[in-house]
């Protein structure tokens, strides 16, 4: 036998048959007798074949596999997001290759590559903070090759979307901050580049405009993971007026200022009420206190991407522009009043 991965060839000359008799038993192919069927599945367990999947699309034109960019796979939400695509791409067959851009622009545009040169059906991609130019993601379109766009979206090129109510979630945060006597509240915004920063960020100005609470540029600071955010809160705390609320764009972020805050000796939710977004179970209930935030249907937004980018693999007619938006929740617990 042949180094490496069995083939059909290996099977074949195993038994002493042809490949393509090897291949119509593989098949269930009505010309092949049971017996010859049944020794060559027996060969193929024997020497642990696996069919060649490519191979196998190429001849169908079609790989079943579909391509899943996030950012880090290590961030809860898009773990839960990437559940739910497997486990609607697997209920139909297709399985899924997934690629991290660790937030880089570059390493995006290497991924989609990557993709398109394993032959994907498909591509579903939550884009990177760096990323302000879409042209890549413009090629996949042109290739012929549906695409989906989850959570992280851009308007420049049309494409299927699944978002989550990021405004009304940013909005829903800072009127229950003002509806118990905050007035004074920080927003820890996220990239300018992303399209859900520029939503969390409208839905939190909103309220301001409602209540007639004048905005105030020294409370709006980036910052977008737990670094920024500790060093940001201590910015903040060193202003002459202190903020009595912060809103972040993450949980993460939101870990990041409660640190700072501690340090410093500020209650919380006494002196300073903080709200996140995501609803992380590991970051919420480790915080002390245990973090409110904003919850973030992860599972859902990943099964309905894959359920959205099947439906348009194999369809001739231009892919649809078409955004689904699922419900955001206030999760409330310590970090508020």
């Amino acid at each position: 036998m042949s180094k490496g991965q069995a083939t059909i060839k290996d099977i074949a000359k195993a038994l002493r048959i042809s490949v393509s008799t090897v291949s119509r038993a593989l098949h269930d192919h009505p010309d092949i007798s049971e017996k010859t069927k049944k020794a060559v599945r027996e060969e193929a367990r024997r020497l642990d074949y696996q069919p060649n999947l490519i191979a196998q699309g190429l001849r169908q034109q079609k790989s079943h596999l579909i391509g899943l960019i996030v950012p880090e796979i290590v961030h809860h939400f898009f773990s839960t997001t990437l559940s739910g695509v497997e486990d609607f791409a697997n209920s139909q067959g297709y399985h899924v290759m997934v690629c991290q851009s660790n937030e880089s622009y570059e390493r995006e545009k290497t991924n989609v590559k990557a993709l398109l040169s394993s032959r994907v059906d498909g591509i579903i991609v939550s884009v990177s903070k760096e990323t302000t130019d879409f042209s890549h993601f413009k090629h996949i379109q042109k290739r012929g090759i549906p695409l989906v766009f989850m959570d992280r979206i851009c308007n420049e090129v049309k494409a299927p979307s699944v978002v989550c109510q990021d405004y009304e979630g940013a909005y829903m945060a800072a009127e229950h901050f003002i509806s118990h006597g905050r007035r004074r509240i920080a927003h820890l915004r996220g990239p300018k580049s992303l399209l859900i920063s520029k939503q969390r960020l409208n839905g939190y100005l909103d309220v301001l405009s409602k209540h007639r609470i004048p905005k105030k540029d020294e409370y709006i600071v980036f910052a977008s993971d737990f670094e920024s955010g500790y060093r940001e809160t201590l910015r903040l705390l060193d202003l002459h007026e202190k903020p009595d609320a912060i809103f972040a764009v993450n949980d993460i972020t939101a870990a990041g200022s409660l640190r700072a805050l501690q340090e410093k000796g500020f209650r919380v939710p006494e002196d300073i009420s903080v709200i996140g977004f995501g609803d992380d179970p590991v970051i919420t209930k480790l915080t002390v206190p245990k973090l409110s935030s904003i919850y973030q249907p992860g599972y859902e937004m990943g099964k309905m991407s894959a359920q959205m980018l099947l439906k348009n693999i194999g369809v001739q007619e231009p892919f649809p522009h078409e955004i689904r938006v699922l419900k955001t929740e206030l999760k409330l617990r310590e970090t508020t009043l």
